[in-house]
């Protein structure tokens, strides 16, 4: 394929954006080379400058679980953009979206709708801590909860120190409130908590996590962390931006049966658009402003174009639950056909999946968090990224990021990334 096009683009780029790129994913750093510039999308295709299509697995990392320009979202966000983009009040489709997310979700009462992922996770810690009236918070190893200081932090040596600054600018004062647990570890976790009685507010986590690929959490370890919370009064944080309205209407706490205390959400919810949220019981979202003490605002929060364009997207899914078993079903057909080329091929590999995520770890032992993640085979990984490109099929750019199915993917879609892999991984 050419990519003369996009090449020149980044080249431009570079010159008036850091690195060419609004976010570090975008970039090929991990995989090597230029990223590509896309110019339109439809359905399960992405069409980059050069003119070459793709069978898509990012799906804009997400949100986009019915394919890309989904009839139904673009038609409620044209028609919403006629009427104003925004107007720094409050509108009616705010509460339209709020009360079928609540009616959707178990365990959530009240919604406050966010710009951003980050936004949503920054707020409902802060939230937490406010609710809770402490400062330290437990984060996993490998979840990544967006760009908020908090978050940016690296393990230190188990329950007896603090987590260090992984990024410049995150002050040593902020990491210090930061502790890290293994994922699928309860020990790990019950070590902090009996370290620190009585000053944690909170753990996050992502349920299911997706970003050192798709990780599910091992039987008995989300069931065994909300024990720990009721055992020692800590509120538990699901990060369903990924998951949420994704692996089930309800996402993650209605798929594994298990209730958290604050639910962040993300990606699906705005239907493409920028949109984050948080929910929690009545209690706990009554701490926060202008009921409560605890601060949070944001100008273009439940904007009319982003309400439109997740409300759109809600309303299929709340009347289509069948989506998601025909998602299941995709998701099961690509793995086993993946796992039956890399097999015949002789490539050593295990592959994650649930629902409509899944990962391809080019590592012989099991992937359960990242310190497992991590051993895979990072220079197999940048040869498969590269040859199933060269063969028009679009996944992330780095080993440690989820694929995503979505609904307009056909079964001929699925066995032609099938036969993508098959010939890439012969040549490993």
């Amino acid at each position: 394929m050419e990519y003369k096009r996009s090449s020149e683009l980044f080249s431009a780029a570079k010159k008036v954006i850091p690195g060419g790129v609004n976010s570090p994913v975008r970039a090929f750093s991990a995989v090597g080379g230029d990223p590509l510039f896309m110019k339109e999308a439809k359905g399960a295709y992405l069409f980059d400058e050069d003119g070459n299509k793709y069978i898509d697995y990012i799906n804009s990392w997400g949100p986009l679980i019915l394919g890309h320009a989904f009839e139904p979202v673009v038609s409620a966000v044209v028609e919403k953009a006629k009427k104003g983009t925004s107007f720094g009040t409050p509108t009616e489709i705010e509460t339209s979206i709020a009360e079928l997310a609540v009616s959707m979700v178990p365990n959530i009462d009240k919604i406050r709708f966010v710009n951003s992922g980050t936004e949503a996770t920054m707020s409902a810690v802060r939230l937490a801590r406010g609710f809770k009236n402490r400062e330290k918070i437990i984060k996993f190893a490998g979840c990544y909860h967006g760009h908020s200081d908090s978050f940016l932090i690296q393990a230190g040596s188990g329950a007896v120190t603090f987590g260090t600054p992984n990024s410049p600018g995150v002050t040593a004062g902020t990491a210090k409130d930061t502790l890290l647990a293994n994922f699928n570890d309860l020990g790990s976790v019950e070590n902090l908590l009996k370290k620190n009685q009585g000053e944690i507010a909170c753990i996050i986590l992502e349920p299911i996590a997706g970003n050192m690929g798709c990780i599910p959490p091992k039987k008995g370890f989300l069931e065994g962390l909300r024990e720990l919370c009721d055992q020692y009064d800590v509120l538990l944080i699901f990060d369903e931006v990924m998951t949420g309205f994704r692996l089930a209407k309800g996402g993650a706490q209605e798929l594994t049966g298990v209730d958290a205390d604050i639910v962040c959400f993300g990606k699906v919810i705005g239907g493409g658009l920028p949109v984050g949220a948080f929910a929690a019981r009545h209690e706990i979202m009554d701490y926060l402003a202008p009921t409560g003490p605890v601060y949070q605002a944001g100008t273009l929060s439940g904007n009319p174009l982003a309400m439109a364009a997740g409300l759109a997207m809600l309303q299929e899914l709340d009347k289509s639950p069948e989506i998601y078993k025909s998602l299941a079903e995709k998701t099961e057909y690509l793995h086993k056909g993946i796992s039956k080329v890399l097999t015949r091929n002789n490539v050593v590999h295990t592959i994650n999946r649930i629902g409509s995520m899944i990962s391809v770890h080019f590592a012989e032992a099991e992937v359960m968090d990242f310190k497992s993640a991590a051993h895979g085979n990072n220079e197999t990984f940048r040869k498969f990224f590269h040859g199933l490109l060269e063969n028009g099929i679009y996944i992330a750019p780095s080993a440690f990021e989820t694929w995503f199915i979505s609904e307009a993917l056909s079964y001929e879609d699925l066995d032609a990334t099938i036969v993508a892999v098959d010939k890439v991984s012969k040549g490993f």
